[in-house]
């Protein structure tokens, strides 16, 4: 093939447009910068000469705590139904989103979904933004969850932080040739198009200082997302070679979902923490850095020597060395030889640099106060909490911003279901065995099946902290103590606890549980008790009959238990026997 033949796909132009934009607004230069200063790179760049590149990295700490605060609590996706106006519908409809909600809480624990959402949050936290690219596995039937760099994704609209209104969306990714080349052929390209595959050093805009080395030839591949006739689209491609041109994906949203840190107006991707400390942070270190040469310089004592005076002035730095002079008399080396005392630092560099790290922890709101540095045996897990709780208030907008982000995940997972179950997906469904036990069996839902649910998404949340659990411990020891579990106050208790907030310090489902738990105890000790009674009242009346009434009492009973055991052993032999297609109770 001529090589002025081979012209640039028109995915590839599109993505050479985002380019040009992320280098216009710096968000390479910015995503390596702030990762750099986070892990601690601090003073990269910088022509230092024999200055120590000394730190104290108050960044670091700083986005830890932050990431920590938001995934304080454990997020379960939980789908519900909303078939209100279809009543003969709405058991069948409880009964599949709990199969739902079995399914994704699968999916959560086998794709590892804590760990990849609290990378998300710290990824937003120190670039602005977290993303994650959903894809879906025809093989195993379950969705596959994908972190992607902010530096790999484009938008159509670069103004506008809702996903779901951008116009298109592309995803850059880095493969190897060989890998390319079997993707392509997989995607159905015919082998003598697969020379247009072809490697290149396109490096400079991947996320992060070592990312820009490869071991490999690697190949930008660039998926296409855009909505046509109510439907996501996916296409994709090289910069000489499309490999797959307009495939319908059957959903109806973008199999995208991102975090923002911090809102930022007309921005699509936000404002992250660490851009706004790294002027402080540099302040920090530069004033680290002439501390520690005011100390190497000025902190020791130094000699002063005449070097006319002195035959071996090297002599002065050795330990019980002789001290030759040029013809001077022993009294004269005194005047020859001196010391300087050491320079005085002015403690206002000490307090400078103290109060730019501990007004930048507070202002960022992670100072001592909001991380909670208390004695817990000093203080009640209650007390501690209340005061880190209000200390992280200002979070709670990236909180919401992460239960949206979990919520928007299990949005896609269920448009992925419609749209890949047209002929059936199977799914566990629990059942009680009526051993006290649970059973599973598999159940074949349909693609009309979920759409006829209408089914929302909401997320659960469960407290996980250290501090919540002592506070919820000290919660039901407090209600035992005051006695609440007893038979004559259950009742009270389970009005307190049904007026709980899901998401309480206080353990709501515990307690209901226990609840349920202790009124079951009341109810077969009521039975034991109801039976105790009618067996008295028999005695009684037994015993206040004549002789032929108790004779013809004993008789009967001697009856019935014989009639029992009979009827006991023909159900044994019954169920020994073949099956022959009769039920053995009908005999």
């Amino acid at each position: 093939m001529d090589i002025q033949e081979i012209k640039e796909t028109p995915i590839w132009a599109l993505y050479e447009k985002g380019r040009n934009f992320h280098e216009l607004t710096n968000i390479y230069e910015e995503t390596d910068k702030n990762f750099r200063f986070y892990n601690g790179d601090q003073w990269g760049g910088a022509k230092l000469g024999d200055i120590e590149p000394v730190q104290k990295n108050f960044i670091h700490p700083i986005v830890k705590y932050k990431v920590s605060v938001v995934h304080d609590n454990l997020y379960a996706i939980n789908y519900s139904s909303q078939n209100f106006d279809s009543p003969e519908f709405q058991t069948e409809a409880e009964r599949y989103c709990k199969i739902l909600n079995d399914y994704a809480a699968k999916i959560w624990e086998a794709d590892k979904m804590d760990f990849k959402g609290r990378r998300i949050t710290k990824r937003a936290a120190i670039n602005s933004e977290g993303i994650l690219y959903v894809d879906f596995d025809e093989k195993t039937k379950m969705p596959k969850n994908e972190i992607v760099k902010k530096t790999d994704i484009y938008y159509g609209n670069e103004n506008d932080d809702d996903i779901q209104a951008q116009p298109y969306i592309l995803i850059r990714k880095r493969m190897p040739v060989a890998n390319a080349i079997e993707y392509a052929l997989s995607e159905g390209m015919s082998e003598d198009k697969t020379d247009l595959i072809i490697g290149d050093n396109d490096t400079s805009s991947k996320s992060g200082d070592a990312a820009k080395q490869e071991i490999d030839d690697m190949v930008t591949i660039v998926y296409k997302l855009y909505r046509k006739d109510g439907t996501v689209h996916f296409s994709c491609a090289t910069r000489y070679a499309d490999i797959c041109t307009d495939r319908n994906t059957g959903l109806t949203l973008y199999p995208v979902a991102h975090f923002c840190w911090e809102e930022k107006e007309g921005s699509a991707r936000g404002e992250g923490e660490v851009k706004h400390l790294i002027p402080n942070q540099i302040e920090v270190n530069k004033t680290e850095a002439r501390r520690v040469l005011t100390v190497k310089y000025q902190s020791y004592p130094q000699k002063v020597v005449d070097g006319t005076k002195i035959r071996n002035t090297a002599a002065l730095n050795t330990v019980g060395a002789i001290i030759k002079t040029e013809g001077q008399g022993v009294d004269d080396v005194r005047k020859a030889v001196s010391v300087l005392p050491p320079a005085q630092m002015s403690p206002d560099v000490v307090k400078l640099q103290e109060d730019l790290i501990s007004v930048s922890r507070d202002l960022a709101g992670a100072g001592d106060t909001a991380t909670g540095q208390a004695d817990p045996n000093s203080a009640s897990g209650r007390a501690v909490l209340a005061v880190q709780q209000a200390s992280r208030a200002p979070l709670t907008e990236q909180k919401e911003g992460y239960k949206n982000f979990v919520e928007d995940v299990g949005r896609i997972w269920l448009e992925y279901l419609i749209a890949y179950s047209d002929g059936g997906i199977p799914m566990e469904e629990r059942t009680d065995d009526g051993k006290g036990g649970q059973g599973v069996h598999m159940v074949n839902i349909h693609a009309d099946t979920l759409r006829a649910l209408r089914a929302s998404v909401r997320i659960d949340i469960t407290p996980r902290s250290v501090y919540d659990k002592i506070a919820q411990e000290q919660t039901l020891e407090n209600l035992l103590l005051r006695g609440l579990f007893g038979a004559n106050r259950i009742a009270e208790l389970e009005v307190w606890a049904s007026t709980l907030d899901d998401d309480s310090v206080a353990p709501k489902r515990k307690i209901l549980d226990a609840i349920g738990h202790a009124k079951n105890e009341q109810v077969k000790i009521a039975k034991i008790q109801a039976q105790g009674r009618q067996m008295q009242q028999k005695a009684l009346q037994f015993i206040g009959q004549g002789p032929d009434a108790q004779a013809r009492g004993l008789a009967n009973a001697k009856i019935k238990q014989k009639l029992a055991a009979a009827l006991r052993a023909k159900k044994a032999e019954a169920a020994t026997k073949p099956e022959d297609g009769t039920n053995p109770d009908d005999n």
